[in-house]
């Protein structure tokens, strides 16, 4: 599903934000720096090499310029010019940057000969013949047309990340490669970037420094590292922190501001900028403008920062060696998100960061012997995650037999079997001569770039006659956070929201704050002043406008349950009763399914209520499991969606 693209004027915003200069001296050094880079070396070679070959695999240290130069080498050689040249990037930011980067070399406007596309924006055009765009954008792209046919060249770039939407694309597009030598279309090249090895060689030398002993707290060793720097190092060379979430980095910020304004005279000025993947877009993009005078840099960051983007100015790199990630346990159901260690192939990665301008310094925060205990490899993401949204494209791309597909790493039995009784729980497949088919309703939800339940949500909904509503609870859960909790004005948000509460739960809370939203026409000062994000709220409505062009494709009527809030929860039960969890006579919660422990997230506006029966959107694990994102629901409900699953797990409902 191609998102509509946005007008011209985002163009230069994106630009202008990146701290970019257009003047000639500029333009001079960015192509001096394009011939120093280490690619530039093998440049011949290269395109020698990929006019004759159909796949080839691209092995190059961190920093060499391959996700940035190979496009052009390809476009200047006229290879892949007939269709257009794709770069997928398994995070929207990568895309983003990396596209604003290559048009500014290319000295042309994004959108224009180098374009992206990511989920819910599209800023590309029919001039566009280089597209960088998320792995799981050209797998959407893949459903609609299974050829691939507007496509010459895929790169598919930083594969050695094993994301599940990679994985799945290595086999889409082997397929498609298959399909038009048989059918004598354009041929279609191929080239993944597999591993992180020594060709054409690294730019800069990094050195790596271990701690003498392993550190208990990783968050402290962490502060102390960075003021450490701080008090030695010039201000010009900035500082790249590791660490692994949004609720971490923003605690790491307020620190380090706070120790900041309390250091000795003469020592330099500090400006702390948080890097993850639900910050406001603008204020991602803030962490690659260039820094001010005698003011030193220090990114705090999760993963996102890993591969593909470049922050300049980063001298010094410090890794907490832990990282945050999705588990599946297809016996128990549960997909939680915890914290483990990197692996190897991770940390090198993060080495990296330091040598992308000069040469560089990696402080591990944690001992050589723990490295050396580290996994190779990271596990791929497909063989620890829940495989119902992949078994679902896979489908519509009417792959023959899903269970024998071209996998580079085998998901396991239990996981496919798991995915697949989701699937056919939500009613979207059936077993048909001995084969999984989407049945009507399956189809229909292959469709929507949303997870398969809020897509069934959505389909359901005109029965429940509340579709506006629910379209618009799905589209403030397909949007990074709408809402921004300053720690110092902790006790004006909590007096702003109260009036947005609603007893029913998360879900309804969110679809109250889109409706004041729309009553005011967006206005930013009114988003200012209930410390909602705006950008997020902008972004919201753009997705909304999308899944109401796809509802209607579908003749999915568009009605309004009004005030009856009742409706919408009986609906999201209907669709997300797999989410599930009652409370217990202790007072605790325990999950329908598989009777799991779990709790409230503080976040949630239930944090304090204890309702019989709550859906939850997804289980955070940290001290304990976590429930996000809940609805108020009534067990009836529960039953109703499902008799036959609920009929031996619900005790408030005889079956």
């Amino acid at each position: 599903m191609e998102s509509t693209p946005p007008p011209a004027k985002k163009f230069k915003t994106s630009l202008s934000l990146c701290g970019q200069r257009r003047d000639h001296a500029f333009t001079k050094e960015m192509e001096q720096q394009r011939r120093e880079l280490p690619i530039s070396r093998a440049r011949g070679k290269l395109i020698g090499q990929l006019r004759q070959l159909e796949t080839a695999i691209i092995i190059g240290e961190t920093g060499s310029g391959k996700t940035t130069q190979i496009p052009q080498y390809l476009y200047e050689a006229g290879i892949g010019r007939q269709g257009v040249i794709a770069i997928t990037q398994p995070r929207r930011v990568a895309a983003i940057s990396l596209a604003a980067r290559v048009a500014e070399e290319k000295k042309t406007e994004l959108g224009m000969l180098i374009g992206y596309t990511v989920r819910f924006e599209d800023l590309t055009s029919d001039k566009s013949k280089i597209k960088f765009l998320t792995d799981g954008m050209l797998l959407r792209e893949a459903i609609v047309d299974p050829l691939l046919r507007r496509y010459t060249v895929v790169i598919l770039d930083e594969a050695h990340e094993r994301t599940v939407h990679t994985d799945v694309l290595f086999g889409i597009v082997k397929a498609a490669q298959r399909k038009r030598k048989e059918l004598n279309k354009l041929s279609l090249k191929m080239l993944p970037d597999l591993l992180s090895s020594v060709f054409p060689g690294r730019q800069h030398s990094i050195q790596i420094f271990y701690t003498k002993k392993p550190q208990s707290d990783y968050f402290h060793a962490s502060l102390v590292s960075i003021f450490q720097i701080h008090q030695e190092a010039p201000p010009s060379h900035n500082i790249l922190v590791f660490l692994t979430g949004q609720e971490e980095i923003e605690a790491m910020s307020r620190m380090c501001r706070d120790i900041a304004k309390h250091l000795p005279q003469g020592c330099a000025q500090m400006s702390v900028f948080p890097l993850y993947a639900s910050l406001p877009h603008l204020q991602q993009l803030r962490v690659f403008q260039l820094g001010q005078k005698n003011c030193r840099k220090v990114i705090l960051s999760t993963n996102i920062a890993e591969t593909s983007v470049t922050i300049p100015g980063i001298k010094y790199v410090v890794d907490t060696g832990m990282v945050k990630a999705k588990h599946y346990t297809p016996e128990s159901g549960l997909e939680v998100l915890a914290v483990q260690q990197v692996s190897k192939a991770q940390a090198w990665q993060r080495a990296g960061r330091a040598g992308r301008q000069h040469a560089g310094i990696c402080y591990r925060l944690y001992t050589e012997e723990e490295f050396e205990k580290f996994l190779n490899m990271t596990v791929p993401e497909i063989q620890r995650c829940n495989l119902a949204s992949v078994m679902l494209q896979l489908l519509a791309l009417r792959i023959p037999n899903i269970l024998t597909f071209d996998f580079i790493s085998k998901p396991s039995p239990d996981a496919v079997r798991a995915a697949i009784e989701q699937l056919e729980l939500l009613g979207a497949v059936e077993h048909k001569n001995n084969q999984i088919t989407l049945t009507p309703m399956g189809k229909k939800m292959a469709a929507f770039p949303l997870e398969p339940r809020f897509s069934k949500t959505l389909l359901l909904s005109p029965a429940f006659h509340c579709t506006e509503e629910v379209m618009t609870i799905v589209s403030m859960l397909s949007v990074d956070s709408i809402l921004y909790n300053p720690h110092a004005r902790r006790d004006e948000v909590h007096c702003v929201r109260k009036k947005f509460i609603s007893s029913e739960g998360d879900h309804m809370t969110l679809l109250n704050i889109y409706q004041a939203f729309k009553h005011v026409g967006g206005h930013k000062e009114w988003c200012r002043e209930n410390f909602v994000n705006s950008r997020n709220m902008a972004m919201v409505a753009e997705v909304r406008s999308q899944l109401h062009e796809i509802c209607a494709k579908f003749g999915v009527r568009l009605v309004s349950s009004r005030s009856d809030t009742g409706n919408i929860r009986r609906c999201l039960a209907h669709a997300l009763f797999l989410n599930a969890a009652e409370l217990q006579p202790d007072g605790t919660y325990a999950t329908l399914d598989t009777r799991q422990h779990v709790a409230i997230h503080p976040s949630s506006v239930l944090f304090h209520c204890k309702p019989s029966y709550v859906l939850y959107n997804a289980l955070l694990h940290t001290s304990k499991c976590y429930m996000r994102d809940l609805c108020v629901v009534d067990a009836e409900w529960l039953y109703e969606a499902a008799p036959e699953y609920f009929g031996r797990k619900l005790k408030g409902v005889k079956s």
